[in-house]
């Protein structure tokens, strides 16, 4: 069946039947983290939501880690598996796996070891510390089941698991939305609860991760005597996986950059930019999924040297992401202010925020041309154009943008900054992708 779907079954269907369950799956996180963020808010006590707020860029600097392996795994295996090179795919799995788990160890020793110096660095203070320290010192502990979840998610869809590998999402989403309530009040844990729910939902994931894999999988394994892989394919699953990871740090780093810029105009700017860009955040997510829902599909493509069909799979996505990013754009730009008023009903948030989500709405089209070349970068094993392309558009290109549109235009600066970057990060990855395509084509010559 996956041989069909990578090399036979029509490109749109076979595209949207790997890219439908991973956008499935980010809404359901999506949903996740505003539920989360309600029963925090509900303890109605300030410094406990703080403490939790300070702490929660470890949540995704976990993910980050998980992505070396997992991102940097799969498209490994996917080129792996377009070659026929069954048995070199199932070592690289392995490794992953079993290589995620020490790593995710090896984490949790440090960020337990380190506790006071990293929650210091992290801006917490003596009125949030009992409780940011609460939800540190369990996140710390899981760390290693967060890390490892992202490891079988994104292998199980290199042989077409994509169904599966929502599933495990979807299904820890719910377990961490049960227990919230039930931890956070009803055993009367707070900020320690919020995490222990969040942990025991990325364990009972990580179990039904390795059901499927067992189960469902043909050519993937868990088995430690397969783990055995080259230094050049530990390699390339680095050289890959690391600039992947960069791309989740470089969301935090631009999140903090554009804070600091906007506290110059009052904090009531940066309240109305946190809505704006958490409402950023639904359309970003859906794009986000159908770009690497279709990475799998590229990485074989690209193993296999079927020039055409890669071709086609191309033309497709980018014609695609580029029409829902559009599509976005005219629909967040048209009831913008009625999106910010369901957050927060205050006029001078719902203006700024309105204005605010316009700007970071207008940029969606060349997100989408940067968000498919990253994902073809990273299919194709071209660490150099990923490694480009994901510290550019909210790392250098974003800064740069920042520092000049802010100096020229001043508030307004500030709020176009992303879309500036986003129009030089698609300009960059067009070029990125030529040099791909013309290399691909002199190899097939």
């Amino acid at each position: 069946m996956e041989n069909y779907l990578f090399e036979k079954m029509s490109v749109p269907k076979a595209y949207m039947k790997l890219a439908l369950p991973v956008v499935l799956s980010m809404i359901v996180s999506l949903v996740y983290n505003m539920v989360d963020t309600y029963f925090i808010a509900l303890t109605g006590v300030q410094e406990l939501v703080a403490g939790v707020s300070l702490v929660a860029p470890m949540f995704t600097l976990m993910i980050a880690f998980g992505d070396i392996f997992g991102l940097g795994g799969s498209s490994a295996i996917s080129r792996l598996l377009g070659e026929k090179k069954d048995n070199e795919a199932k070592k690289t799995c392995a490794f992953c796996i079993w290589i995620s788990l020490v790593f995710g160890l090896c984490i949790s020793a440090i960020l337990l070891l380190f506790r006071t110096q990293i929650l210091g660095l992290l801006g917490v203070g003596k009125d949030t510390y009992q409780y940011a320290n609460a939800y540190y010192t369990w996140i710390a502990i899981g760390a290693v089941s967060i890390i490892f979840s992202m490891v079988p998610s994104n292998i199980l869809r290199t042989e077409g698991l994509a169904v599966q590998s929502m599933a495990g999402s979807i299904i820890g989403s719910i377990v961490n939305i049960i227990f919230d309530p039930i931890f956070i009040f009803g055993l009367n844990q707070g900020a320690a609860g919020a995490a222990m729910a969040t942990v025991l939902g990325n364990i009972i994931a990580d179990i039904y991760y390795v059901y499927a894999v067992m189960k469902k999988s043909k050519r993937l394994t868990y088995s430690p005597s397969h783990m055995k892989v080259t230094g050049r394919r530990i390699r390339d699953i680095l050289m890959i996986g690391i600039p992947a990871s960069i791309t989740n740090i470089m969301q935090t780093f631009m999140m903090v950059m554009t804070n600091n810029f906007l506290l110059t105009y009052g904090t009531d700017k940066v309240a109305a930019m946190g809505i704006a860009l958490k409402v950023n955040m639904i359309t970003a997510l859906v794009l986000v999924g159908f770009a690497f829902g279709g990475q799998p599909l590229v990485g074989y493509n690209y193993g296999a040297k079927n020039e055409k069909r890669l071709k086609n799979i191309l033309k497709f996505a980018y014609l695609f992401e580029m029409g829902l990013g559009l599509l976005f754009t005219i629909l967040m730009c048209i009831f913008a202010p009625q999106i910010i008023k369901v957050f927060m009903d205050k006029p001078d948030i719902i203006t700024n925020g309105a204005m605010m989500l316009r700007f970071q709405q207008i940029g969606m089209t060349f997100m989408s041309v940067s968000l498919i070349s990253t994902c073809v970068c990273q299919a194709v094993g071209n660490a150099g154009g990923a490694f480009v392309l994901s510290i550019s558009r909210q790392g250098v290109i974003y800064v740069l943008a920042l520092f000049i549109m802010s100096n020229v235009f001043g508030y307004t600066g500030v709020l176009v900054s992303q879309a500036c970057s986003d129009v030089v990060t698609a300009l960059i990855a067009a070029v990125i992708m030529l040099k791909i395509m013309k290399k691909l084509t002199n190899k097939n010559e």
